[in-house]
């Protein structure tokens, strides 16, 4: 393992490297901490779409590590800064809930129900899917809407097991349009840790991307030009890391995010 300097900036991952479920990494608070009080910027990032920003605040807050709704990004939040950043009030179909409904319509998206009213589909995951909206979704990706994603998550892992994600609809609707996403917003994409670094006005180079998933956070963070440190808190093993080719290799392979100070 290399000797860690310390960066400008940390990105964090949330379930799995700060907390698990409710429940703090021991530590993590300091860690976050310390790092503040050295001079450190840290952001907060995650893939899943169903929370708001205040609710990933408010919880970190409540276990120790004091966050501030704009410390923390989401894919929807990617996502609607790529749109406001390349289309001007467009109609949106959404399949979604509603954290990503009110970052849309914060950059001045109109969510519309009807194919032929749509410029833009966007899948996110969405609990109460119906058939009914998957086609309408199919027929304005058939009348060429632009094919927006928020997440490619396929599966959601739950205490009990898994959940299907936004990736399985991204999944139905490749397979019936015949179409790939134009965009997709969150990791392992690089949109997430590239707004999170400029919102903290850093460079990749002083960047470190900290998470628990090698094809999210890691690939991310490659992907996005960070260094990396995968922590072993969550889903991925050492085997697992070992495992990988030697240009896919973390920078640093830590017990728990307590070893970044």
């Amino acid at each position: 393992m290399n000797t860690m300097p310390l960066y400008d900036g940390y990105i964090f991952d949330l379930d799995g490297t700060l907390y698990l479920g409710e429940q703090l990494i021991e530590g993590a608070d300091r860690t976050v901490a310390t790092l503040r009080d050295r001079g450190a910027r840290v952001m907060f990032v995650t893939n899943k779409p169903i929370s708001s920003r205040q609710t990933y605040a408010a919880k970190l807050t409540e276990l120790g590590i004091p966050a501030d709704v704009e410390e923390v990004l989401t894919s929807p939040l990617a996502l609607a800064d790529y749109i406001a950043a390349h289309h001007q009030s467009p109609n949106v179909l959404l399949l979604g809930e509603k954290p990503v409904t009110e970052e849309l319509e914060a950059v001045g998206c109109r969510i519309v129900h009807k194919a032929e009213d749509a410029e833009i589909v966007v899948i996110s995951w969405d609990r109460e899917v119906t058939w009914e909206r998957l086609d309408e979704a199919f027929q304005a990706l058939r009348g060429g809407a632009r094919f927006y994603v928020t997440n490619p998550d396929v599966t959601c892992p739950v205490e009990s097991g898994e959940l299907s994600d936004a990736g399985a609809v991204v999944a139905y609707m490749q397979a019936c349009s015949k179409r790939d996403p134009d965009h997709i917003a969150g990791k392992p994409y690089p949109a997430l840790a590239e707004v999170a670094m400029q919102r903290m006005g850093v460079t990749p180079q002083r960047t470190l991307l900290a998470g628990d998933r090698l094809q999210t956070d890691l690939k991310c963070g490659k992907n996005a030009g960070c260094a990396t440190a995968v922590v072993l808190t969550g889903v991925s093993t050492r085997a697992d890391i070992e495992a990988l080719p030697a240009d896919e290799q973390p920078d640093y392979v830590l017990q728990s995010v307590v070893e970044l100070v």
